[in-house]
């Protein structure tokens, strides 16, 4: 087991690594160096056998609960690893991101060798070695030339003209210009060596700044973070202990203010109310008989500190929650804009159906007979695998039951707004059990807007923000309630199978309450690839978090399983406060309907999940229906699975951007039944992309031979990328004012893509 210090070069120990359904999680043994991250059977094997190689510089590592994390290289390796606790999952996380780092800025420097352990020493002798061959070399000509010198004054002197004077002059001054050239070309080696030298220096030298820099960095965070809570404590120290306080343990109100430093003097924080507090006048600054249970700390801009503690005052746990400093996340952290109440409302067309499916057979071979000779990557999928819908549009869907946010945002217990918020996650899947076609891989810069302020209460914007590798993000505001996702995946071809493992993190905030719960999606399977009718499962473990109180739903999706005995497309979990006792409890199919029921003396989790285990059954109250799935439409065959509103996603509207997935022409034509011009269209757009990218790509080349900076990528016009400190990882953002451009129709900013 890997110790507390984290080297991360140099890190190994033994982890579990999900191998099949099967066999389930299979202990191996990881090693983690230079960049990369391998696994063996045992350490017997590091000699000679490796199982598995990740390389870290374009990886992505994120927890997905206490015990279990995954290291994918975003493209067809994934490592789901699970820790034996969560200290020991924590260790291999932080050796991974640093190790990560420093695999990114390695290449970034453009030299394999690692700055970090750069070792003044041998390149300081290997100078002073090459110093003394100069040295030597210097005598040998000095000497040569004073031999030279002699043989010409002798005959200068004696006038000697003896053919064996003339020989030995001729002598010296070969040896003379030999040593001379030598020296020359020893002096040029010094020279290269000492420039290969100050380039590893530099290099050294800039690395150390910048771990001093961050160092800095980091110590005046934890500075600031100590301050406030010595002050907070300062604070708590004040309030007068009273002998009916102890002994009846009544609950006070008090106002709390922190004073904070100059520098953060705009920081403000509300009162706690409710507080049950036994503190001792003259208690030390940290101590155990501090007893405060806080509600919630509001803060505009600053890191937020809970204080919690058990009734009987024995321990404080203190909890840290991530401060935002990014402008654009905490415009968003403050609910709906102005525009959502004032802007102009959208003409939408509801409708129920769409023209039916034709019933067109692919004839498989004449694809691939036309595609012989054509580049891999220029070789068009017909239509006839896809839906008449763009993938921004199946983003979309998933506010189909925004009616499930709305009951959570009047909910005023948090944990019972959780139960709603996981019901709503798991409702996005409702409609995939009959969803086998793909959507349409949106263009690079290709928007869908949809304004249903008029009967759900929402609007919703969607753009394309990247190509390679592909990513869309989506912001959606309703009065009570604001969403916002950047979704990316991978995906994994097993030769049966296709899975597809989102990477993207869903952010969703109650401005009323100052809730802000985080998630990402579990892993879509496609069955039956080959031989047999598609089928769709959903598998894996969400975990939504709740970042003002620390409050967690744990939801599983189980895997679909012949010898299983639950029920198909099961979906269990358990909502637990910061003090991880179970409040209540989720059941239901991903395909049907969830439920949600109180626990009537709320327990620790991991009591719980062994009253599970061993069949008990902890009392409950009625189960309470927190999401159920709408019947469709009939003929549902024949219009690819779509529901009601996903029918309407399509229709037309005016007024959109000139990038709106529903003005795309392939898409059109294909919804229309006109398969041939669809699949036309679809060729040239492609091939219009392409070219763009072409031309982008000699731009920059050119640029680098004369040494010029490179052009700009593209920028999306409507997000905009920061990191996100709730997920720390880079996301892309709502810049805001798409709405306010479409209400004066000013959308030149937008790119030509149809």
């Amino acid at each position: 087991m890997p110790d507390g210090r984290v080297y991360p070069d140099n890190f190994s120990g033994w982890l579990y690594k999900w191998t099949n359904y099967i066999k389930g999680y299979q202990k191996r043994y990881f090693v983690l160096s230079n960049g990369l991250l391998s696994y063996y059977r045992n350490q017997a094997e590091m000699a000679h056998t490796c199982r598995g190689t990740i390389n870290l510089a374009g990886a992505h590592i994120y927890a997905e609960d206490l015990f279990n994390f995954v290291v994918s290289n975003g493209s067809t390796q994934v490592f789901h690893l699970r820790a034996a606790n969560e200290v020991e999952r924590q260790r291999w996380v932080t050796a991974l991101e640093l190790c990560k780092a420093n695999a990114i800025k390695l290449l970034e420097l453009g030299d394999e060798e690692d700055v970090s352990r750069i070792d003044i020493v041998p390149y300081s002798r290997s100078l002073a070695n090459k110093l003394k061959e100069l040295q030597t070399r210097h005598e040998l000509v000095v000497n040569h030339l004073s031999s030279f010198q002699r043989s010409i004054s002798e005959i200068v002197i004696e006038g000697s003209e003896h053919d064996n004077a003339l020989i030995t002059i001729s002598d010296k001054a070969s040896m003379f210009k030999i040593t001379a050239v030598d020296l020359s070309k020893a002096c040029e080696e010094y020279l290269s060596l000492a420039q290969n030298q100050e380039k590893r220096w530099q290099q050294a030298i800039d690395f150390e700044r910048q771990k001093r820099a961050t160092l800095e960095e980091s110590l005046e965070t934890l500075a600031k973070q100590m301050n406030h809570l010595e002050t907070r404590v300062r604070a708590q120290n004040k309030i007068p202990r009273s002998s009916s306080i102890r002994g009846h343990g009544r609950k006070l109100s008090q106002d709390l203010t922190l004073n904070t430093s100059e520098d953060e003097s705009d920081n403000e924080f509300y009162d706690a109310t409710d507080v049950t507090a036994d503190i001792s006048v003259n208690a030390p600054l940290i101590s155990p008989s501090v007893s405060v249970s806080t509600t919630k700390f509001q803060s505009s801009n600053n890191a937020r500190t809970e204080i919690e503690d058990g009734i009987d005052g024995t321990k404080a746990n203190v909890v840290r929650i991530p401060s935002c400093k990014c402008p654009e996340i905490k415009m968003l952290l403050e609910g709906p804009s102005k525009n959502f109440f004032t802007g102009k409302k959208a003409n939408i067309v509801l409708r129920d159906r769409i023209p039916e499916k034709p019933n067109i057979r692919l004839n498989l071979w004449s694809i691939l007979k036309n595609c012989i000779g054509k580049e891999l990557t220029k070789i068009p999928l017909p239509v006839n695998f896809n839906e008449p819908l763009s993938f921004l549009q199946r983003l979309t869907e998933d506010l189909e039951y925004s009616d499930i946010l709305d009951r959570a945002a009047a909910c005023t217990d948090s944990c019972e707004q959780l139960a709603y918020v996981a019901a709503f996650t798991v409702s996005s899947y409702a409609n995939t059990t009959y969803r086998i076609s793909k959507p349409f891989n949106p263009l690079l810069g290709e928007t869908f807007e949809c304004d249903r302020r008029s009967d759900l209460g929402w609007r919703s914007i969607c753009e394309q923000v990247s190509h390679h590798p592909p990513a869309s993000a989506q912001y959606a505001e309703h009065k009570d309630w604001v969403i916002w996702q950047d979704f990316s995946m991978t995906s994994k071809f097993r030769g049966k199978y296709i899975q597809i493992v989102p990477q993207g993190i869903a952010h969703l905030v109650f401005p009323k309450s100052g809730n802000h719960y985080t998630w990402r999606k579990v892993t879509t399977t496609v069955h039956n690839i080959i031989v047999g009718k598609l089928w769709v499962d959903q598998s894996g473990e969400m975990e939504i978090t709740n970042h003002s109180n620390l409050d967690k739903c744990y939801l599983k999706y189980s895997a679909y399983s012949y010898f299983a005995r639950d029920a198909p497309r099961k979906v269990s979990g358990q909502v637990v406060d910061s003090k991880r006792l179970v409040r209540y409890v989720i059941n239901g199919t991903w395909d049907n309907k969830i439920e949600h029921s109180k626990i009537i003396e709320p327990i620790p989790l991991e009591e719980y999940h062994n009253a599970v285990k061993s069949g008990k059954v902890c009392p409950t109250s009625q189960p309470v229906l927190g999401w159920q799935k709408n019947p469709l439409p009939s003929g549902r065959d024949l219009m690819y699975g779509f529901s009601p509103m996903t029918c309407s996603l399509n229709a037309p509207v005016d007024g959109v951007a000139p990038t709106d997935s529903r003005l795309r022409p392939d898409q059109r034509c294909m919804e229309k039944g006109d398969f041939d011009n669809a699949n036309a269209e679809k060729l040239r757009l492609e091939e219009k992309q392409r070219g763009k990218r072409h031309k982008h790509e000699a731009l920059v080349a050119a640029a680098r031979e004369s040494g010029k900076p490179p052009p700009k990528g593209h920028e999306p016009v409507w997000f905009k990328k920061v990191f996100d400190e709730f997920s720390n990882r880079d996301i892309h953002v709502y810049r805001g004012n798409y709405w306010e451009c479409r209400d004066i129709q000013e959308f030149s900013s937008c790119p030509d893509i149809y």
